[in-house]
């Protein structure tokens, strides 16, 4: 079986029990959308987890850039525009979840650290897949649609940060599913729970702001919900 889920955010706890509730077993594959870290608070236990299953795939978020770009790059930032204005950012970013991320980071060694930078930085932005003969694109997020500008041609930051068009069914015959954006903010209605609609499921169902983890199973489109 084939499972998708996204924004976890170091909710290690909730990601065990998806997998409990889904009977996740070596011989399934598990995507994740991005977002792994930040805002919970064992988002490095999370990575180290899923760093040794060759059978989850990880695509990159936006928070998981932000920390291997900071992170694995300190020494230069602090090079380049000085210590009090890369302190600034890194307070930025503590501002929105990274604090949490950083102290665990932080506490480990420095090979454990290397990996887990290595681990984010080979990341893929996106991801194209078949199952049951139903097309799949899946990214952390979209851009706005654009129809003289095919998704192939956009730049790789747009699926880190995008805001996809939920009203417009981009590419017929292929269903997107992003996480990034609270499905609670697609749809008030929807809140902690996955949004269908144009071609887009939308699978962050803000398990980090008091919703649940989300998690799907493209073989049938099975909902599971901690």
């Amino acid at each position: 079986m084939t499972y998708v889920m996204s924004d976890i955010h170091g909710m290690y706890g909730n990601f065990q029990k998806m997998l409990e509730t889904i009977g996740f077993s070596d011989s399934d594959t598990l995507y994740i959308l991005g977002d792994l870290v930040d805002r919970g608070k064992e988002g490095i236990k999370l990575l180290l987890d899923v760093m040794k299953r060759p059978n989850v795939i990880c695509l990159i978020g936006n928070h998981d850039w932000t920390m291997a770009s900071l992170l694995g790059n300190r020494r230069r930032i602090i090079e380049r525009i000085g210590k009090e204005q890369t302190l600034e950012i890194f307070k930025m970013w503590f501002s929105d979840g990274g604090e949490t991320t950083y102290k665990s980071f932080m506490a480990q060694d420095a090979e454990t650290q290397r990996s887990v930078l290595d681990f984010v930085n080979q990341m893929s932005f996106i991801k194209e897949l078949t199952v049951n003969g139903n097309k799949f694109l899946m990214a952390h997020t979209v851009p706005e649609y654009d129809p003289d500008i095919p998704l192939k041609d956009r730049p790789a930051e747009d699926f880190i940060q995008g805001e996809p068009d939920y009203e417009i069914e981009y590419l017929p015959g292929t269903t997107i599913i992003t996480g990034h954006t609270p499905t609670g903010l697609i749809d008030p209605a929807y809140h902690g729970r996955i949004w269908k609609g144009n071609r887009h499921i939308a699978i962050d169902c803000g398990a980090v702001f008091g919703g649940s983890l989300g998690c799907l199973r493209l073989d049938d489109l099975q909902e599971f919900y901690v």
